[in-house]
């Protein structure tokens, strides 16, 4: 495929917003410093008798490498999953060191954010000014990065009513699993008839009295349909691709696709090549080292997932980035394009030349996202 140039124009006017970027992961559990250039996070060494971090040199995303690429919003996570018999994903073992865990990642956005390195976005307010700074700027050297704050896997609340505590901590966004079987719903891994578990409704409950956002992603067939069934707020997937495309429980089917759109979904694209292999992937079974070559994983395949959410809902308005970046073990995980998110613009010019006019490229790249969170962070 050749070389794809981004126009001088389109690098100055275009903003990004990302869907997914579980930054904490590489802050806080592996210890990156994420506050520096790229090359110097990539070429930090490890920590004496730290956790291993056999990816830093392909690490995609830093603060000031946001800046660069006018990454002006992420919806970052917090993750913490509990070990549970049959499902053998999960990074702790019980109920408080899934809250310890996860108020140690949220503590680091807290600091990040009191540095100014980072603006935490709780209200619509909040957002539509951030937003209104960076389209403002010449340049976004020294501008705080906008992160609305979400959970991947409700573990590290402990009952449903603990929500309250998070929600007040600015915790917005919440998806109830992630790899196996969580406190509150099935996930990705365990099939797609498993549905919620007994503590899930409880919990969508409680999320509603808040006006929280619900993501459907890492959730199972099952556990999707029974969630929208009780859950009247906001719906978003801020990393998920189309089964039609890419086959596997992972990617959401046509039906589902389109009944979240009904709801007002926007569909954050991943760019985890797993998520993009046209030959699947058995999610049950998910091999450690992917049965692939990055190169075997083109930028097209995002474009593709974009075309068909467009086929299904007559429009640009429901997909956007959903990066999970760096949450695939960082660039070797990436489509072949993709060595950090300065190459997420990419997908302007790969769109542009499949005759997408600029409205909806601009829809793609942050529009989608910003109207979303305007429309559904709490007023106040």
């Amino acid at each position: 495929m050749a070389e794809i140039h981004i126009s001088v124009k389109r690098r100055l006017h275009m903003l990004m917003i990302d869907g997914d970027y579980p930054m904490a992961f590489g802050g806080v559990v592996v210890e990156r410093d994420l506050t520096l250039p790229i090359d110097e996070t990539r070429s930090q060494s490890v920590m004496p008798g730290g956790p291993d971090d056999s990816t830093r040199s392909g690490t995609m995303a830093s603060i000031p490498e946001m800046r660069r690429s006018g990454m002006a919003v992420a919806l970052v996570k917090i993750n913490r999953c509990i070990l549970r018999d049959g499902h053998d994903h999960g990074e702790v073992r019980t109920d408080h060191h899934a809250y310890a865990a996860g108020k140690e990642q949220l503590g680091y956005y807290q600091i990040l954010e009191a540095m100014g390195e980072s603006r935490l976005l709780k209200t619509a307010g909040e957002f539509s000014a951030h937003m209104s700074e960076w389209e403002s700027a010449d340049g976004y050297d020294g501008l705080p990065v906008g992160m609305v704050l979400g959970m991947e896997g409700a573990d590290p609340i402990v009952w449903p009513e603990q929500v309250h505590e998070w929600y007040e901590a600015g915790l917005r966004v919440i998806s109830l699993s992630h790899y196996g079987v969580s406190r509150y719903s099935h996930g990705t891994g365990t099939g797609t008839d498993g549905g919620l578990m007994p503590p899930g409704p409880a919990l969508l409950r409680e999320m509603d009295k808040l006006g929280m956002i619900l993501d459907v992603s890492h959730t199972s067939d099952e556990s999707v349909r029974q969630e929208l069934d009780i859950f009247e707020g906001p719906v978003l997937a801020s990393h998920q691709n189309c089964r039609s495309v890419t086959p596997g429980e992972r990617q959401f089917p046509d039906h589902q696709i389109k009944r979240i759109i009904e709801r007002g979904a926007v569909i954050g694209h991943s760019m985890d090549t797993y998520m993009l292999w046209t030959k699947g992937v058995d999610w049950a079974n998910i091999p450690e080292r992917r049965p692939f070559s990055k190169d075997e994983v083109s930028l097209e395949r995002i474009v593709d997932n974009i075309d068909h959410v467009a086929q299904l809902a007559g429009n640009t308005l429901h997909s956007a980035i959903g990066g999970d970046t760096d949450g695939q073990s960082g660039a070797i995980g990436a489509p072949k394009e993709v060595d950090t998110i300065h190459d997420y613009l990419k997908i302007a010019d790969l769109m542009d030349r499949r005759g997408y006019k600029q409205d909806d490229i601009e829809n793609v790249m942050w529009r989608n996202w910003q109207r979303f969170f305007e429309a559904n962070l709490p007023s106040e």
